[in-house]
């Protein structure tokens, strides 16, 4: 099944989901890894141009995602009252944390007015320009958002656990792709 039910993911959404948690950690991982590469290192600029480009990728398929999102139903939240309330705006948040950190990470390299190489397929051109002092702000700003979505999607992944452990319903295995729709026993 390809799209979501009101009892199930599709396999377009749970793909999504896995492929982007994946690539995002990845992506936090190599920050914090090439933020501190010297001058001398043999990744120096190749660490920051990958960086970049899978940014790019990341961001379209957040576009691609949210649309697939609105266009598909969302299965039924399990759990009391102020449990959906809350997975909905983290869900909600988890799309408004990553947007701001995929455009504050557009803008620091762009600030020069230089486009961004997507491994030679496209360039997406600078339509900003800011002084050294505004695109230092903006690399701080995209650092705190890196934390801030990782630090989200942890206590998105402990909830995910309590569901499943804790709870024995659905909540999980319905977005690992397997069909059970009722209460685990």
């Amino acid at each position: 099944m390809l799209r979501n039910s009101r009892q199930t993911y599709g396999q377009v959404a749970i793909v999504l989901h896995w492929g982007m948690a994946v690539a995002i950690f990845a992506m936090f991982a190599l920050g914090l890894w090439m933020v501190d590469l010297s001058y001398y290192d043999a990744w120096y600029h190749r660490a920051p141009a990958l960086h970049k480009a899978i940014g790019i990728l990341l961001l379209i398929t957040l576009l691609f995602r949210l649309i697939w999102r609105l266009t598909n139903p969302v299965p039924h939240i399990m759990g009391p009252d102020w449990e959906r309330c809350a997975a909905l705006a983290v869900h909600r948040m988890h799309y408004v944390l990553l947007f701001a950190l995929m455009l504050s990470g557009y803008l620091i390299p762009t600030a020069k007015g230089a486009g961004i190489d997507v491994f030679g397929w496209f360039t997406v051109p600078a339509t900003l320009t800011f002084d050294r002092q505004a695109a230092d702000m903006i690399g701080d700003l995209h650092r705190w958002l890196a934390w801030s979505a990782i630090g989200l999607a942890a206590m998105h992944t402990l909830a995910a656990l309590k569901h499943h452990f804790i709870d024995r319903d659905a909540t999980l295995t319905r977005m690992l792709g397997m069909q059970h729709t009722r209460r685990i026993t």
